[in-house]
């Protein structure tokens, strides 16, 4: 076929050139007509020019078909002849591929210039022709248009105009064909008979004929064969006529043309119409975001950051409801304030993506631009307050040591909040309580059995919202029933009441009574209901009426934040409804803010609270010995008055049935009138510490200064108590509701004020520039380092590692002291987002007054700022060295070769010190070859030991020491850049375990890349691999005890290896390096004779290269599986690996099994945290979700870190986890920046967005920085009841303690322990009880705490006196009943055999049971052991008739301790029994949908059953 197509070629360039001689004379003959405008008229002339157009056309279309065919063809017949002559070969794109070109071929492309040659000269000669054609045709239009001018039209002819359907044919076929020649014919006869007056003259004989006349005129003028040289004017409209007329003729061109023109000018009329529309909603549109700029809070210049406007889309075109995803890939977000947008631009940018947005879309945008503007506003106030304390910080920090400390910190806040009024302490948040202090600084009793809900972050919340709701249920009965009083007495006048009533009354009311209904029939039924029910009543008391509770939190709508957004007297008024009770009462408490303790230590009781309060005398008796035994570390419990009434409509204020009776004294508990004597020594010797540090200083009249400081003080809290007190009762009691809503809109119809309380926004946001005040002491030092030209040698190697530490800025917390962001975000806790900015400039002032550190102090902090500093060099020095020295890669060193080479230091001299040394330190064990490796860790640890001991200062040693090192170290140009290359893949391994999302498959990629990336560049090899992990053989164990099976493999070889097993009684040297623990390389696989090939396929001849078998290790250096390497598919028959080579491929099997250590231990910790928040929601209803997020390595280069969502756990327990799981960006977060807030700082973060409020916990590492977060969203109410708040606690504490340990475990820190006989069936299985398994401890150790009279009294708890109150004694019983049933379960645990006793039934016999030996078995008691059999079933129906509720508001230790630990013993228990279904976690890596539930155990899990793991929990309400 090659050779046809070769002959064909040059024939058709032949003839190509025949054509185009013979087209030169055709042009030339067709040129001549045209030139000559007297050889033919101009009709004629026209049609001969565009049939020689057409034909010119024509030829030039069919010569450049035929010349682009003839190279196609020749072409495609040499590929078929090359693809039929050799079938081996795979052409992957056969359009570009050629093999085996003849040279025929290769001609006619040489040829092919004469092509384009013709082509231009062809369009030469057609653009001459077109430009001829034209001018003639626009001569004609000229002397056509002259014509007219010279002679008029005759409009006579326009009376042949009719569209009578009948002759409507006839008349155009007349018009068109006859009449315009038949006219003028017969007007020239006319004319002629005029002429020789035959008219007149009737009776003259003539000769003179006019039919005669008429016909040879009529064949004379045939228009088909002569063309008359011009119209009349009655011709010319006759012509208009007859064009007019052929429209309406049907099935014609014209009229089809017609009805063409008429449906064009209908669509352009529609067109002008949408585009004259879409300029109208254009403009109303930018008229709207013109008015709506005035909404948003500006810089000085008048305009708005860019990337605020960018967030603001981003958050809508995220919404799931509006399907606006795409959007969000045009948003190129910036992550400065530099861009800035005023009106106008405003207006622009937001236009160009709403372009085709519906008008419903456009007012979602709106609503949501408006809603975004007044949270834009509560992000400046915060980054105000930020910046305050930013700047207290600095001045603070006089050494300038980057921290302060965190005792005097804590112990300063502890004293503001003591010193503050009620009213603001209402505001602020309880600073001896959790998240202020640690789980750790919380005794063990005082956490898991302390039940006092006074010890809430908000000063009683819990007894605030009880009252409140109990307030608000009175309230909607007693409407109810003057409702029915009224309707039944005076239906006329109520009628008529109604009918005058404003409507904005009647819309009151309607609104009012749906919560309470909601209220009134769920309060009795289910008490955990309340802070919802709560949550639901508050908005009918009106805007401003809003509660301590819920205050802040509901901010919804515009109208609800533009009438809080006034002053701070406008802000405080509104306070809430506990505030006002308060202000009523008592005229000392308004008059001063200091406060006596026991003005603090009284408070008042409703009648329930007062029943719940008087427990039993065991509760009384355990209530003291554990307040006696509590030495607690963070002060006393300091309860305020409460003086709480109701404020209800004009008439309900006055009434006295809303006000709570004043509490005498008497019926005040003693012990909570005390202050603790540990806060009041710690508050006394901070203020010592002051007057010590005031007293150094050369100040005057230090005694008059304090005086007036501590009066300025108190007149600051006074005057923010005032200004929150500063609107007289009088006023708002006279106001109706109708005028207040009138007052309330015309405020909304305000515009905004550009001002935050009286104080302008300086255009810049800390948020945003938050990393450069993050002090990154690894950048300082290496920039140091780089100007130092001692280590000129390792700038290269520094610069590296710090490109390689992708997650900078978070700060890791030490439980000593605080760095700026750790102190800002703590600051920020404890005033909160509703407290105004007076109150944190209060606070700032009082700071710089009271902190105040000794010389000794500043002096310490100078000396350990200086060890950080030297422990941050030092580490980057010893890191650098290691790295040159390990110049292949391998991830350790020689210990012989390290010390050969610095017992050379000094020529020797320091040789003794030395090995004195290295008596202090512990190395690993020797290697099979009697050889001890050294890891970066221990070389660093080794090189500091050597310092420490060498003569002079450490620093200076170091520095020399590193230098000789440095120096005499010879590495080639070549060594280095291999070195460099080679870290750089390996850095890949690990970079694709931290961005993985919890899966493995792209560290095997990255592991196989980096192979084969370094056998063709550094050693010119085709290579194979494959990773094989250790697995219990269960199927068949006498095949060995373990086998091997290939989890990932190179990709041409995954049909032959991908998930095959070796075992041990087969062929192989894989469990050699497993007994082993060292490399085996087979230079020769032909000829070794114990190789196992994959491939039976192959021939033995074929069997040709080398093979190296690298054993994978953990932390304490036991194998846990192989990495394999071979060169069979090398076409080199010999090819063996070469040492540099060999030690390479251990620095990646090093990597790989940190990388997949890494990827397991975020596994375990999802798992932990699925089993914690099962535990938590069977006892916290109250939580709408919680969101588990981990940290990662920014996808950008050179960005910051960001969040990974792993999973979503929703109102009803279901955990969502997503195979792609979404990453949030910090540029995107302005107005949710808390998650990155709590990451950056390791620090809870107290958050309210969007009307809900979120507790947002870090999950922290060893080193106490932020590994992830957990975001619990509680819905609108401001803070869980104490007992979910506890809950909450004891959930994370456990958490928090189960990280630690697999961290510890998977890095080597710590040894692993077995507690449980279920922990050692496997590394899953773990993880699964490892929650349980850290609470059954805790609760061990907590029982271990009590003694016997805490037992004794809650069995005389039955010997209370029967005559009560018949409510009394129905509490009494449930509580009977409850004691017996918790204590029952608790003991047929430990007595099994219990159950087929009479002893069981007879609670006198059964109760003898809980004795001495008992609290001892319960914390030896291992539910999971094998020698356990209780009956579920049985202790199940002990336990499932009493709630948490119950147990909380018994109020007894013992029974809460058992209650957890009966129900943690019995999920351990079903877990126990369930180990093949229970255990596997649902993670990312494992499912094959776009997501999967977790469920509890019994439960139905929607997704794939196959991938879905039932929750390890069982609680039961």
């Amino acid at each position: 076929m090659s050779d046809s197509a070769s002959q064909e070629e040059p024939k058709s360039a032949q003839e190509n050139e025949k054509e185009d001689k013979e087209r030169k004379p055709e042009a030339t003959e067709v040129n001549e007509p045209i030139e000559n405008p007297q050889g033919s008229p101009d009709s004629s002339a026209l049609d001969t020019s565009n049939s020689v157009a057409e034909e010119a056309t024509n030829e030039i279309k069919s010569q450049e078909l035929n010349m682009e065919e003839q190279p196609s063809i020749s072409t495609g017949s040499v590929k078929e002849s090359n693809i039929e002559g050799s079938k081996n070969i795979v052409v992957r794109k056969p359009a570009k591929v050629l093999f085996d070109v003849d040279q025929t071929v290769l001609d006619s492309k040489i040829e092919q210039p004469w092509k384009k040659n013709l082509f231009e000269i062809l369009e030469v000669r057609a653009q001459a022709m077109q430009q001829k054609i034209t001018a003639k045709d626009n001569q004609k239009k000229e002397l056509e248009k002259k014509a007219e001018k010279k002679i008029p039209k005759d409009n006579l002819a326009k009376e042949w105009f009719n569209t009578e359907n009948m002759t409507l044919n006839t008349r155009v076929y007349l018009l068109d064909k006859l009449l315009p020649t038949l006219v003028v014919g017969v007007e020239k006869m006319l004319k002629q008979v005029e002429k020789k007056k035959l008219l007149t003259e009737a009776d003259i004989p003539t000769k003179f004929d006019p039919i005669n006349y008429l016909g040879e005129y009529l064949m004379r003028n045939n228009p088909y064969y002569i063309k008359g040289s011009g119209m009349s004017g009655y011709q010319r409209v006759m012509r208009d006529v007859t064009e007019d007329l052929k429209i309406h003729v049907t099935n014609t061109i014209c009229n089809r043309i017609s009805k063409m023109k008429e449906k064009v000018k209908e669509k352009q009329k529609q067109r002008e119409s949408i585009n004259e529309v879409k300029v109208k909603v254009a403009n109303t549109r930018k008229q709207a975001l013109q008015e709506q700029f005035n909404e948003w809070i500006l810089d000085p210049n008048g305009t708005i950051p860019l990337v605020v406007i960018q967030n603001v889309l981003h958050e809508f075109f995220q919404n799931p409801d509006f399907q606006l995803e795409e959007y969000c890939k045009q948003l190129n977000i910036t992550d400065s304030m530099e861009g800035r947008l005023n009106k106008m631009e405003f207006i622009e940018y937001i236009s160009s993506y709403i372009a085709d947005f519906k008008s419903d879309m456009f007012e979602e945008l709106l609503k949501h631009l408006c809603h975004c503007a007044d949270e834009f506003r509560e992000v400046i106030k915060t980054d105000m307050k930020r910046q305050m304390f930013v700047e207290l910080f600095l001045y603070c920090d006089r050494g300038k040591v980057g921290f302060l400390d965190r005792q005097r910190t804590l112990s300063l806040l502890e004293i503001f909040y003591d010193r503050s009024s009620k009213t603001l302490r209402s505001l602020l948040r309880n600073p001896r309580q959790w998240p202020f202090i640690e789980f750790e600084e919380i005794d063990l009793s005082e956490f898991w059995g302390d039940m006092d809900s006074q010890k809430h972050i908000y000063e009683d919340f819990d007894n605030l919202l009880l009252e409140t709701n109990k307030l608000l249920s009175e309230k909607h009965a007693s409407k109810t029933q003057s409702k029915l009083s009224e309707n039944s007495e005076d239906q006329p006048k109520h009628d008529k009441h109604r009918k005058s009533s404003p409507p904005e009354q009647q819309k009151g009311t309607t609104a009012e009574q749906d919560p309470h209904k909601i209220l009134t029939e769920e309060q009795d039924v289910e008490p955990a209901a309340e802070p919802g029910l709560y949550s639901e009543s508050i908005p009918a008391q009106g805007h401003h009426k809003e509660s301590t509770v819920r205050q802040g939190t509901l901010r919804g709508s515009t109208t609800e934040r533009s009438s809080r957004r006034g002053s701070v007297a406008e802000r405080s008024h509104r306070g809430s409804v506990i505030d006002q009770g308060s202000q009523r009462g008592s005229i000392a408490e308004e008059g001063s803010s200091r406060e006596s303790t026991g003005e603090r230590g009284s408070r008042r009781e409703s009648v329930a609270e007062q029943e719940s309060r008087r427990g039993s005398i065991a509760e009384e008796g355990s209530r003291r010995e554990l307040t006696s035994r509590k030495g607690s570390r963070r002060g006393s419990r300091k309860e305020s008055v409460i003086e709480e009434t109701y404020k209800g409509s004009t008439e309900e204020q006055e009434s006295p049935e809303n006000t709570i009776p004043e509490e005498s004294p008497e019926n005040t508990i003693p012990e909570e009138q005390n202050m603790d004597s540990t806060s009041q020594s710690r508050e006394g010797n901070i203020l010592r510490e002051i007057k010590k540090s005031r007293e150094a200083t050369p100040f005057e009249c230090i005694e008059e200064e304090e005086d007036t400081q501590e009066q300025t003080f108190e007149g600051e809290l006074s005057m923010i108590a005032e200004q929150q007190e500063e609107e007289p009762l009088s006023n708002r009691n006279n106001l109706s509701e109708t005028a207040k809503k009138e007052v309330q809109k015309d405020k909304a119809c305000e515009p905004k004020s550009q001002k935050i309380e009286g104080k302008p926004w300086s255009g810049e946001l800390l948020t945003c520039n938050w990393k450069n005040n993050a002090k990154c002491e690894d950048e300082e030092q290496a920039n140091l380092i780089y100007g130092n030209s001692r280590f000129t040698e390792l700038h290269s190697i520094i610069r590296n590692i710090q490109s390689y530490k992708e997650m900078k800025g978070r700060s890791g917390f030490n439980g000593i002291s605080f760095n700026l962001l750790q102190f800002v975000q703590l600051l920020e806790t404890f005033v909160g987002e509703d407290a105004p900015l007076s109150v944190s400039e209060t606070l700032t002032s009082f700071f710089k007054r009271g902190y105040a550190e000794t010389k000794e102090e500043k002096m310490n902090n100078l000396e350990e700022a200086r060890r950080n500093t030297s422990r941050v060099r030092r580490g980057l020095l010893l890191e650098a060295l290691f790295q040159m020295w390990d110049y292949d890669s391998s991830g350790f060193l020689d210990l012989k070769e390290v010390d050969e080479l610095l017992y050379t230091y000094k020529d020797g001299m320091e040789k003794e010190s030395m090995k004195t040394a290295k008596l202090h330190i512990q190395f690993p064990k020797p290697q099979p070859d009697h050889e001890v490796k050294l890891s970066s860790k221990q070389f660093q640890k080794y090189i500091e030991l050597v310092v420490s001991e060498l003569r002079g200062h450490e620093d200076q040693v170091l520095d020399s020491l590193v230098e000789f090192l440095m120096t005499t170290l010879e590495r080639t140009h070549i060594e280095c850049l291999r070195n460099s290359a080679r870290r750089k893949w390996l850095h890949q391994i690990q970079r694709a375990a931290k961005t993985s999302g919890v899966s493995l498959k792209p560290v095997y990629t990255e592991t196989f890349k980096a192979l084969t990336q370094d056998a063709q560049a550094h050693g010119n090899k085709m290579i194979s691999a494959h990773i094989s992990l250790l697995e219990e053989n269960q199927l068949l164990p006498y095949r060995g005890t373990v086998l091997l099976r290939n989890v990932a493999c190179t990709l041409d070889d995954a049909p032959l290896v991908l998930n095959k097993v070796l075992y041990r009684d087969m062929k192989g040297i894989s469990f050699t390096v497993v007994d082993e623990g060292k490399p085996i390389h087979v230079p020769q696989v032909q000829h070794h004779g114990n190789i196992f090939f994959w491939n039976d396929s192959r021939k033995k001849t074929d069997q040709n290269g080398s093979f190296l078998a690298l054993p994978l290790q953990d932390a304490y250096m036991r194998i846990f599986g192989v990495l394999a390497v071979d060169t069979l598919r090398d076409p080199q028959k010999i090819n063996i690996f070469l040492p540099h080579e060999i030690r390479f491929y251990q620095g990646v099997a090093n990597v790989f099994s940190t990388a997949y250590h890494y990827v397991h231990s975020r596994e375990h910790i999802l798992h932990i945290v699925i089993t914690g928040i099962s535990w938590l929601y069977e006892l916290t209803p109250n939580i709408t979700n919680i969101t588990t997020y981990f940290i990662e390595p920014s996808p950008e280069q050179g960005a910051d870190y960001v969040l990974r969502n792993m999973m979503v756990t929703g109102p009803l327990g279901l955990t969502q986890i997503h195979k792609k799981t979404p990453i949030i960006f910090r540029k995107t977060c302005i107005f949710r920046d808390f998650l990155f807030k709590c990451t950056d700082s390791s620090e809870v973060v107290l958050a309210s967005v969007c009307g809900e409020n979120h507790i947002v916990i870090p999950l922290r590492e060893r080193t106490g920085e932020a590994l992830g977060a957990l975001d619990f969203n509680i819905g609108r109410s401001k803070m869980l009841l104490y007992r979910d708040f506890k809950d909450l606690q004891k959930m994370m504490k456990v958490i928090q303690a189960a990280c630690y340990e697999i961290l510890g475990e998977l890095s080597g820190e710590i040894e692993k322990k077995h507690v449980l006989e279920i922990e050692k069936m496997g590394e899953v299985q773990r993880a699964g009880v490892l929650f349980f398994r850290i609470m059954l401890q805790e609760l061990q150790e907590s029982l271990q705490l009590l003694t016997s009279m805490n037992f004794v009294s809650l069995l005389l708890y039955e010997n209370e006196p029967k005559s009560l109150p018949h409510r009394r004694s129905q509490e009494l019983e449930a509580n009977i009943k409850l004691i017996r049933d918790i204590l029952t379960g608790a003991i047929l645990f430990i007595h099994p055999e219990l159950e087929f006793s009479s002893d069981l039934e007879n609670w006198d016999k059964c109760k003898l049971y809980v004795n001495r030996s008992f609290v001892e078995r319960i914390c030896a008691f291992d539910p999971t052991a094998k020698h356990v059999q209780v009956n579920l079933k049985l202790i199940n129906e002990y336990l499932r008739d009493h709630s948490r509720i119950d147990v909380w508001k018994f109020g007894n230790t013992v029974i809460e301790y058992l209650y957890h630990w009966s129900h943690i013993c019995l999920a351990l228990t079903e877990l126990n029994k369930k180990q093949n279904s229970a255990f596997t976690p649902p993670l990312p890596s494992k499912i094959d949908s776009s997501c999967v539930y977790a469920k509890m155990p019994g439960g139905s899990s929607l997704g794939n059953n196959d991938t879905v793991c039932q929750r390890s929990g069982t609680y039961g309400l």
